[in-house]
C-alpha cells in the first residue's frame, strides 16, 4: 500500500511538470480588493487555470500578504488590478515590487481610466521611463476608429488590429489576425533613454490622450497622440524578469472577449481579445520567449587553409590557450521555450546572432551561421583566425532583443606568440631567397678557395727557396 502510494505521488508530481507551461513556475497571486468584480473576469481566470497556472486571489489590505516566504518569492508571477483606495497597502509598495522583480518574478499590471492610479505605482513606472497622464481621469480616445455600439458619444473605446512586429530583427509574439477593442485605456509614454522598455500595442495615429475635466475647465493640453501612445507597454529587467503595464483592464472582462464591434462605415466583427490576452500573459509569465544555451564549444582548426583528405579536422575541444594567425571555430547552441517544450531557435532574417572575440574592445565580430540542429535547439557556428596580438581574450556572445530573454555568454583565452621553432623557416619564403643564396655564394667561394690554397703545389724554384730559408 505504501508502494502504491509513492507511484501515485511520483506520476502526479511528473504529471505536474509536463502540464507546466512557464519555464519559471505556475504559482500567480492576483490582487483584488473587490471580489465581487472577479466574477467579471471569469474567462480569463479560466484560461489561465487551463494552462496549468494556480490562481490565488488576495485583498491589498490582507496583512498576511506577502511576496516573499523565507527570502525568496513566494509566488512566481503577479497580477495587480486596479485598488480602491489609493494604493496596494504597506505589502505592495514600490519597494516591494521592484525586490520582486529583481528576485525573478513577473508581473502584470492593469490599469483603467475607472480607477484611480496610486502615485506611487505612478511614480515606479517614471523610474522604469514609463510615463503616466499627470490627471487621473485621462483616456485614450479615438474619432475614426471607435465602436459605434458601445462608444457612440465618447469614442473611448478604441478598435485596432492586432500588433505588427516591432522591427524587422524582432520577433512578434503577439501577432494575428483580427480587431482587438480597447476600452477606457490610459495612455503612456516610453522614454527613449531605457534598452529595456518596449511597446507592445501602440493607439492608432488618429488616436489622442483625453481628459474631461479640462474640456469643462474650457482648457486643452494633451498629454501625447498618435503612435506616441502606448497602451500595452512591457519591461524587461536585465535578468529577464517581465514587468507589463496594461493601459485597458476593461479588455479582459468577459464582455469583450466575445463582444461585437463595429468601426464607423464598416460591418460587425467579432473582438480577438481573448486570444490576445492569451498571447499577452503568456509572454508576461514566460511561456514563450526563452532562449537557453546549451552546449558551447570552442576550438583550432588544423590546417583549414590546406586541401587534406578529411576536412573536419579539428584540436581538443575548449583549450586554454591560442597561437596567434591561428584558425578557430566557435559553436553555440541556442533554443527557446514553446509553452511545454524547447524547440529550435532561429534568428529573424534582419537579425544576426553575433560572436565577439575581444581583449578591451572587440577584435572580431562576426555573424554566427546556423549550421545544424538538433530535436530541441540550432547550432551557430562561424570560423575566424586570431588577430596578430597575444593577451586575454574573451568569446563574447550578447544577444539582447525585445520580447526575448538576454543571452550573455562569456569564455575566456590566452592569445601567445609564435614559440621560437613555431616561426616558418627561411627557405620557404620567398623574399629570403636572395639573402640565402648570397650566403652560400661566400661560403662556396671561401671553400674553393681553401681546397685550391691546400692542393695547388708551388714550383720547383719556389721549393728550393723555400728549403733555403728554412736552413
Amino acid at each position: 500500500m505504501h508502494l502504491f502510494s509513492s507511484i501515485c505521488v511520483l506520476l502526479w508530481t511528473l504529471s505536474t511538470f509536463v502540464l507546466t507551461r512557464s519555464v519559471t513556475g505556475d504559482k500567480v497571486l492576483v490582487v483584488l480588493e473587490d471580489s465581487a468584480e472577479k466574477d467579471l473576469y471569469s474567462q480569463f481566470w479560466a484560461d489561465l487555470e487551463s494552462r496549468s497556472f494556480k490562481l490565488s486571489f488576495e485583498s491589498p489590505k490582507t496583512e498576511s500578504l506577502s511576496l516573499f516566504k523565507l527570502g525568496a518569492p513566494a509566488y512566481d508571477h503577479v497580477i495587480l488590478l486596479p485598488p480602491k483606495s489609493k494604493g496596494y497597502g504597506p505589502n505592495l509598495t514600490p519597494k516591494n515590487l521592484l525586490e520582486y522583480t529583481n528576485a525573478g518574478g513577473n508581473i502584470l499590471l492593469a490599469l483603467s481610466s475607472e480607477a484611480v492610479t496610486p502615485s506611487a505605482i505612478s511614480s515606479l513606472l517614471l523610474e522604469f521611463d514609463i510615463a503616466l497622464p499627470s490627471d487621473r481621469t485621462s483616456q485614450v480616445v479615438d474619432h475614426f476608429s471607435y465602436d459605434t455600439t458601445s462608444s457612440a458619444e465618447n469614442h473611448n473605446v478604441v478598435l485596432l488590429p492586432r500588433p505588427s512586429p516591432l522591427r524587422p530583427d524582432v520577433v512578434n509574439f503577439f501577432g494575428g489576425d483580427g480587431i482587438l477593442a480597447v476600452p477606457k485605456a490610459v495612455g503612456q509614454t516610453l522614454g527613449n533613454s531605457s534598452p529595456l522598455i518596449a511597446p507592445i500595442l501602440k493607439a492608432p495615429a488618429t488616436s489622442y490622450v483625453y481628459n474631461p475635466k479640462e474640456e469643462a475647465d474650457g482648457e486643452l493640453d494633451v498629454f501625447a497622440t498618435g503612435s506616441q501612445i502606448s497602451l500595452i507597454s512591457a519591461l524587461q529587467a536585465r535578468n529577464s524578469a517581465r514587468f507589463t503595464v496594461l493601459g485597458s483592464l476593461e479588455m479582459l472582462q468577459d464582455k469583450w472577449f466575445d463582444a461585437s464591434v463595429q468601426a464607423p462605415g464598416g460591418k460587425s466583427v467579432k473582438t480577438v481579445n481573448k486570444d490576445f490576452a492569451r498571447q499577452l500573459t503568456a509572454w508576461t509569465f514566460k511561456e514563450v520567449g526563452v532562449l537557453k544555451v546549451g552546449h558551447v564549444e570552442h576550438h583550432q582548426v588544423l590546417d583549414a587553409s590546406k586541401p587534406v583528405s578529411n576536412t573536419t579536422q579539428v584540436g581538443p575541444a575548449d583549450p586554454e590557450i591560442y597561437r596567434i594567425k591561428t584558425d578557430v571555430s566557435f559553436s553555440i547552441e541556442l533554443s527557446t521555450w514553446d509553452h511545454d517544450h524547447y524547440k529550435p531557435f532561429i534568428a529573424p532574417a534582419a537579425d544576426a546572432v553575433q560572436l565577439e572575440f575581444s581583449m578591451l574592445s572587440p577584435f572580431q565580430r562576426l555573424a554566427l551561421t546556423p549550421v545544424s540542429t538538433t530535436p530541441n535547439s540550432t547550432v551557430y557556428s562561424t570560423t575566424f583566425r586570431t588577430p596578430d596580438q597575444h593577451g586575454i581574450f574573451a568569446f563574447k556572445v550578447n544577444y539582447k532583443r525585445p520580447f526575448l530573454t538576454n543571452v550573455e555568454e562569456r569564455r575566456q583565452v590566452t592569445v601567445r606568440h609564435f614559440a621560437h621553432d613555431e616561426w616558418p623557416r627561411s627557405w620557404r619564403i620567398s623574399q629570403a631567397w636572395p639573402w640565402i643564396s648570397g650566403l652560400w655564394t661566400i661560403i662556396g667561394g671561401f671553400l674553393c678557395f681553401v681546397v685550391l690554397w691546400l692542393y695547388c703545389e708551388p714550383t720547383g724554384e719556389g721549393r728550393e727557396k723555400m728549403k733555403r730559408e728554412t736552413q
